[in-house]
């Protein structure tokens, strides 16, 4: 069967529709492949599709008294749709072939707001009462009647839907971020702030259109009214942080698109935009937005590739493949072959991380660079296959297992285990005696000792997540995680960073929890009854219909059933879904101290922390330096940081002495600089460098310019040299010169610098290079201003 041409007509559902009671025939209208059939892309799975449409009546008829196609499909808005079931039954080949599937399925899509409004009697989604509160907020803030905001009613709508989706991926643990689900956050909050100014908003508004968000969904989704602060404080953060943005690169942006105009062009180069997102943090998305409301349009193909270069360059855009890499078909293969050979079941490699950490079997397959072979040899890193294995692979966070696999006369040293295909779980390591060979008799034994550290540092991330969310509240979910047998990284979603107070109380709870012995109880169970139990599972994460829970017990008496009950019922200080490893009682743990916490990404914090023998080392190793830093002081343990103190204040204070030293001699010498001053047409233009100086200093001597000059005088000073980072650079303009176009900007982007501030003063810095060479491009750039 083809579909080259036409696609049959779907007499099966016509007849079933018609069989129907009380339904009348002629309703029953047959369409083409475009309205009733339906694909998910060029090819693959499709099917026929049998729309609903409602007639609105005529009144709803926005095309009265014109000569129009008034029906099902046709060009008036009488007529809506309401719902379609689409009859997921073939697979669409590239020769345009239709198979049936072996599965088959119903894909049904009616929108919600839609049956609403049509309940309720609007014209608009926008216009039922899901949305009224938010309007009436948006209305009270504008000050707008009911007819000027339905006259403007575009910018209405889209702050209402942006607010109300920003605020349920907030409440769900997805704030404002560089990457991923949460740079979504951030572009729908920003586009909703854009749209405030269409009607008159310069001040903060979100968050009190998302007050009557919660208020009107917050009794049927209550997640919104637990996590209230944190929507409301997330939205804040980030349209004041966009404000900045659009007040710095907007201006930018609107000089391009000018010339483009000018030049009569349609579109914005790719690499411009992507230079105002790296420069000015504007994002694409409201660059296009901006360029599409002046008919223009912005090259998103080189705005792509101007990022990945800007990737590679800085050694980013490095991300996990997908599942078993380029090489997954050619392990598909080999599964099959040992399939039919009767080694491996239909499951393939059985999988038990938990409970197996030694095991025997025998060598399935051998590949070694990229072929299977019978055998392999002294140093060659080699990928084994065997029938079982007690080997964790690396996923949620927890690094894989090592280990070894040991043969009668020979060793491979496991350094990682991959899924290379489904069903085909490959054991990665390179030689190390011997000679392996396929059908050998093995013994594949993890690395005890580096797993149960994993698991120490494992079982204590839980716990850290426990304690961040009694310290900072429900709003720090877990954003990220590295388990390794060193140490433990958990990055969790908080606007704020930790005050030392709550950094010190939350490892303080993390010791008393491991200092309660608490038991440790891992069980497999449906994901509905874990769910309903209050198991914590991270947003995003996809979870099969079993999942492995892991209870963290009040105490010893949930292990005795306590009345009546099984261990994973009783009373738990933390529950989670969690596939990895851990130990059976927290007190394994031994210690735990935090490193270190910072920022992960905007509105995500990192905690990264020891545990066990990393933690002794570490209480060790600082102890020493304590005990060394004393020596050097000639003081006690206990008298350091009073020492230290003092040392402090004594260097601050040499070094404001040594600050007004320079800051005098640079005034003292700069008489005789002002004779350096160039005539430039009618400006008098300066452009020197004041070696060991500092800003303050710079805006001093460039008060004493005006001083000198207030009219007339264009005036560029710049630190001097240096070493990292570039040379300081501050600009000034007197008044008249603004009003004539010359501005304190101009001549610092005009010399090769980066910088802003007023017209008549701006600052900025020079990169690294000839220095003179960019001082003497300032009379140039004052002359172009001048024409």
């Amino acid at each position: 069967m083809t579909i080259k041409g036409n696609v049959p007509q779907d007499d099966e559902a016509a007849n079933i529709w018609k069989e129907q009671p009380g339904f009348d025939p002629e309703h029953v209208l047959f369409f083409g492949r475009k309205e009733n059939f339906w694909q998910m892309a060029e090819f693959g799975p499709c099917g026929p599709c049998s729309e609903i449409h409602i007639d609105l009546g005529e009144e709803r008829d926005n095309m009265r008294g014109t000569d129009h196609v008034c029906g099902v499909n046709g060009e008036c808005t009488r007529f809506l749709e309401l719902w379609n079931n689409v009859f997921i039954q073939y697979n669409l080949f590239e020769d345009g072939r239709l198979e049936p599937l072996p599965a088959k399925h119903v894909d049904t899509g009616m929108g919600f707001e839609r049956i609403v409004s049509v309940l309720q009697g609007v014209d608009s989604n926008y216009k039922t009462d899901l949305f009224a509160g938010s309007l009436e907020v948006l209305r009270s803030l504008t000050g707008h009647t009911e007819k000027e905001m339905l006259a403007n009613f575009t910018p209405y709508r889209v702050i209402c839907d942006h607010v109300r989706s920003a605020a349920f991926l907030i409440a769900d643990g997805v704030v404002p971020g560089n990457a991923g689900r949460n740079y979504v956050t951030r572009m729908i909050i920003r586009r909703g702030a854009r749209f405030g100014t269409k009607i008159g908003l310069t001040e903060p508004f979100l968050a009190k259109v998302a007050e009557a968000v919660i208020a009107e969904y917050g009794d049927f989704y209550p997640e919104l009214e637990k996590n209230k602060a944190t929507i409301l404080d997330n939205l804040t953060r980030e349209e004041v942080r966009f404000a900045r943005t659009v007040e710095a690169g907007t201006a930018h942006l609107q000089n391009h698109l000018d010339s483009i105009r000018a030049s009569n062009k349609t579109s914005l180069d790719g690499h411009i935009a992507f230079d105002l997102y790296a420069t000015y943090g504007l994002p694409f998305e409201i660059s296009r937005d901006i360029a599409r409301e002046q008919g223009l349009d912005i090259d998103e193909a080189g705005f792509t590739t101007a990022k990945e270069v800007h990737a590679k360059a800085s050694g980013g855009g490095k991300a996990m493949g997908k599942l078993g890499g380029d090489a997954s078909d050619y392990f598909a293969n080999i599964l099959k072959d040992l399939q039919a050979k009767k080694t491996l079941g239909v499951a393939g490699v059985e999988y038990d991380p938990y409970n197996s950490p030694r095991v025997e079997g025998e060598v399935l397959a051998l590949v070694v660079n990229g072929e299977s072979v019978s055998s392999a040899s002294l140093d060659d890193v080699v990928e084994v296959i065997l029938p079982k294995t007690g080997f964790y692979i690396e996923s949620g966070g927890q690094v894989g297992d090592e280990g070894y696999i040991r043969g009668n006369d020979w060793e491979i040293e496991v350094t990682s285990v991959r899924r290379a295909a489904a069903g085909t779980i490959t054991h990665i390591g390179q030689v190390i005696s011997g000679q392996p060979k396929v059908g050998d008799k093995v013994v594949a034994e993890v690395d005890t000792v580096r797993r149960h550290n994993i698991m120490r540092n494992h079982t204590a991330t839980h716990l850290l997540h426990k304690a961040l969310h009694e310290i900072l509240g429900d709003h720090a979910r877990q954003a990220g995680s590295l388990v390794s047998p060193k140490y433990l990284r958990f990055d969790f979603t908080q606007p704020d960073g930790m005050t030392p107070e709550q950094i010190e109380r939350v490892e303080k709870m993390v010791n008393e929890a491991i200092a309660a012995d608490m038991p440790v109880v891992k069980v497999t169970k449906s994901l509905d009854e874990a769910k309903k139990e209050g198991a914590m599972a991270l947003f995003g994460e996809k979870y099969g219909e079993t999942v492995r829970t892991v209870s963290i017990l009040d105490s010893d008496s949930a292990l005795s059933s306590v009345g009546g009950l099984a261990p994973d019922k009783q009373s738990k200080y933390s529950y989670e879904l969690c596939g990895g490893t851990h130990i059976d009682r927290t007190s394994d743990i031994g210690a735990f101290i935090i490193v270190s916490e910072g920022s992960a990404a905007a509105g995500i914090r990192r905690i990264e922390a020891v545990t066990g023998r990393g933690a002794y080392e570490l209480i060790n190793k600082r102890f020493k330096t304590l005990k060394q830093t004393a020596g050097s002081l000639k003081s006690s343990v206990e008298e350091v940081p009073a020492k230290v103190d003092a040392l402090q204040d004594e260097v601050s204070e040499l070094k404001k002495e040594l600050a007004n030293l320079r800051a005098q001699q640079a005034l003292a010498t700069f008489d005789l600089r002002l004779s350096t001053v160039q005539a430039v047409q009618d400006v008098n233009v300066l452009a020197v460098e004041i070696p060991d100086s500092n800003v303050d200093t710079l805006r001093m001597l460039a008060d004493k310019f005006r001083e000198k000059y207030p009219k007339a005088g264009a005036a560029v000073l710049v630190t001097g040299t240096v070493p990292v980072g570039g040379s300081t650079v501050i600009a000034v303009v007197t008044e008249d010169l603004v009003k004539r176009g010359v501005k304190a900007g101009d001549l610092i982007t005009g010399i090769g610098g980066k910088g802003g501030g007023r017209p008549n003063l701006a600052q900025g810095s020079l990169p690294e290079g000839n220095l003179s060479e960019a001082l003497g491009k300032v009379a140039k750039v004052v002359e172009e201003k001048m024409k």
